[in-house]
């Protein structure tokens, strides 16, 4: 499973690198604003800033919403660094661009998928990633888990190559339960990753190791 965080934070993106595990990154204009970052050239110079920390791929998003103009702009976005990977919301006019952008070898990210039949449609686009929102139908009393578990069973049936990003990652039971359903890649914020590391029995027996090392010095 990668890791991916979802955030435009700098320093956040630093230290789930220099932990080791982190394998991309996924940003939006709302987690850019978060940070300060707004206009177009800022926001294109911080998604290089962000590619010159990770190693992995980096989701950079379409603000258009028309065939032309996605196109124009993912094609920018594209050029801007090898790493990127061009983010595309699940409309007609969506899908139309990532079959275009499979065809010239640019790498995509489809977002805002809610729905099995969506994630189908973009694997049969050439999409390299889907990404399900689980948390978002959670917040409306839909079983979000579920969602990845159906796309995982669509995409095996038919030996779909498209990778299933389980999106909308708010705690880290969701990253345990999105592994357990065989997600390929999870995003959320850098506390669930952090999560992982914590059991009370670590810390308990961390500092017991601890006394006993020092009684006998």
């Amino acid at each position: 499973m990668k890791f991916f965080i979802d955030t435009a934070n700098l320093d956040q993106i630093r230290e789930a690198q220099e932990l080791g595990v982190l394998d991309g990154v996924t940003t939006n204009p709302s987690l850019m604003a978060k940070e300060g970052i707004t206009g177009r050239n800022n926001i294109l110079k911080h998604y290089v800033d962000i590619c010159e920390i990770v190693d992995g791929d980096v989701s950079a998003e379409v603000i258009a919403t028309d065939l032309k103009a996605m196109i124009k702009e993912g094609e920018e976005l594209a050029d801007l660094h090898e790493q990127i990977v061009v983010k595309v919301p699940m409309i007609r006019d969506g899908v139309k661009a990532l079959k275009y952008f499979s065809d010239k070898g640019i790498k995509t990210n489809c977002t805002l998928v809610f729905s099995p039949g969506q994630a189908l449609l973009a694997a049969k686009a050439g999409a390299n990633y889907v990404s399900p929102f689980l948390g978002r139908l959670d917040d409306i009393s839909t079983d979000g888990l579920n969602l990845i578990s159906e796309i995982r069973l669509i995409y095996d049936n038919y030996a779909f190559e498209t990778e299933i990003l389980a999106a909308s990652i708010r705690h880290t039971m969701h990253v345990i339960d999105c592994a357990k359903l065989g997600a390929d890649v999870m995003t959320g914020p850098l506390s669930a990753i952090d999560g992982l590391l914590k059991h009370p029995l670590t810390d308990i027996g961390l500092e017991k190791f601890l006394a006993d090392y020092q009684k006998g010095n």
